[in-house]
């Protein structure tokens, strides 16, 4: 099989001798190229041309948001023109997600372990076995994402984020929980909720503050530690939403403290709101708010339709 390895080498944790190593451990299953990105969306590029030219495999190694890149190049085809939107059933290449970022939301959802040398090995091994899991991804408008997509202060906290990381700064938990606190204390509307939820079948919930879409569980870590909005949401179901009414001190620190327990549930706080198993939904704002799609910033919007897409992509693993 050829198999294309696309690398981000500013990713957090990404470095040129695990990358020799993952190539080593991966040499005696497929027949792998390896490049490096170079700029924003040229994953997606990449993904693309993989598609185009036959290959059985596309393998990231770099954070969730080169994931996202390769995910839609796969599925959508690049910018260049040289792919086609595969789409729900449609034959497009596998995928094998190593985790090189700070938080590796998809891979470690999927199970992958954290280091990337031992993903690298169990993708291996999968491929001898000739293992690959068909998962479901949510659709943001014409995007697609592997976790989760959010409008509101978890966008806000993003691009904070980001423009911390474009001057310098390495990205950690911490810096992530500073942004977090400055935001929410300093420069968050917390007495203008703008976000309405419309589900297929005309029900409307709103005004909300903030609002989530998850294709998984959890919503993200802090560190090891997961934090979860809709703990039953699952690549083999549709969307689930939360969403909050209030950011209050008091209320915000309620759902926080159980968004980081281990429940089954999502946290019941006065002013939240959860629904599970959704097939389509749309967020719309009266007010341009921050939009991010699996933990990158991606502009503001003031409408944005979500789809679920069962069985979109093979993950080897």
């Amino acid at each position: 099989m050829r198999a294309l390895l696309i690398v981000n080498p500013h990713a957090t944790s990404t470095t040129r001798l695990r990358r020799d190593v993952i190539a080593r451990a991966l040499a005696s299953a497929v027949e792998l190229d390896i490049v490096e990105t170079r700029y924003r969306g040229h994953a997606t590029t990449l993904a693309a041309g993989a598609a185009a030219e036959g290959f059985g495999l596309v393998l990231t190694l770099g954070g969730d948001g080169t994931v996202n890149e390769a995910v839609n190049g796969l599925l959508r085809g690049g910018r260049d023109g040289r792919g086609t939107e595969a789409g729900r059933g449609a034959r497009s290449p596998a995928l094998a997600p190593l985790p090189g970022g700070s938080a590796n939301v998809f891979a470690r959802s999927l199970g992958l372990p954290p280091d990337p040398v031992d993903a690298a090995g169990q993708v291996a091994e999968a491929l001898i076995a000739e293992r690959c899991r068909s998962v479901g991804l949510g659709l943001a408008d014409d995007r697609y994402f592997s976790f989760n997509s959010g409008l509101g202060i978890d966008a806000e906290v993003v691009r904070a984020v980001e423009g911390r990381r474009a001057h310098g700064r390495s990205v950690s938990p911490a810096l992530y929980l500073r942004m977090a606190l400055r935001q929410f204390y300093r420069l968050t509307d917390r007495r203008h909720p703008s976000v309405t939820l419309e589900q297929s079948g005309g029900d409307r919930h709103g005004p909300l503050f903030w609002c989530t879409v998850s294709n998984t569980s959890p919503w993200t870590y802090l560190g090891r530690r997961p934090v979860a909005t809709n703990p039953q949401a699952s690549f083999d179901s549709g969307l689930d939403v939360f969403g909050m009414r209030s950011l209050s001190t008091a209320s915000t620190l309620r759902t926080l403290r159980q968004m980081m327990a281990r429940r089954s549930e999502p946290p019941r706080v006065r002013g939240t709101i959860a629904r599970h198993d959704l097939a389509e939904l749309t967020l719309e704002a009266d007010r341009p708010v921050a939009f991010q799609i699996d933990g990158e910033y991606v502009g503001e919007r003031e409408r944005v339709t979500f789809r679920a897409v069962p069985h979109a992509i093979c993950i080897v693993m």
